[in-house]
């Protein structure tokens, strides 16, 4: 299976009916991490469950289950440090990069397209933050 380079988060949910339609939950975790934003319009892809379709309390049961699994580990750590492209600023004038599965880390003092190598100061749940170690060439 191919996965775009757009793909702005993974998760597994159940499908539910409700009056002529259908509804898809989307954890909580992928709006806090702010990768969406409730009220816009996002293309889904879906993909089936290896459960068979038969077991719908096995079904419910799973999904339950994984909800209330902890959200993944930040892919970073204090201390650590990376060369990364500032991909946006933000609304405070930082420099915003993402990393592994869409991991936001705020740079303060950069402008997009930015080239720089970046040393870890404070990592959370959902975001990161750190300093300019140095600043590259972008063709480096």
């Amino acid at each position: 299976m191919e996965i775009s380079e757009e793909l702005e988060c993974l998760f597994s949910a159940s499908i539910m009916e409700q009056d002529d339609s259908y509804v898809i939950g989307v954890p909580e975790r992928e709006l806090q991490l702010g990768d969406l934003q409730q009220g816009e319009s996002y293309r889904v892809a879906l993909v089936s469950s290896p459960t068979q379709s038969g077991q719908g309390q096995t079904e419910q049961a799973e999904a339950k289950s994984q909800q209330q699994r902890e959200p993944p580990e930040p892919p970073v750590e204090d201390g650590e440090t990376r060369e990364v492209e500032i991909e946006d600023i933000g609304e405070q004038g930082d420099g915003i990069t993402r990393v592994e599965r869409g991991f936001v880390v705020i740079v303060p003092d950069t402008k997009e397209s930015e080239r720089v190598k970046i040393e870890i100061t404070d990592v959370r749940q959902n975001v990161a933050f750190a300093e300019v170690v140095e600043r590259l060439s972008y063709y480096e």
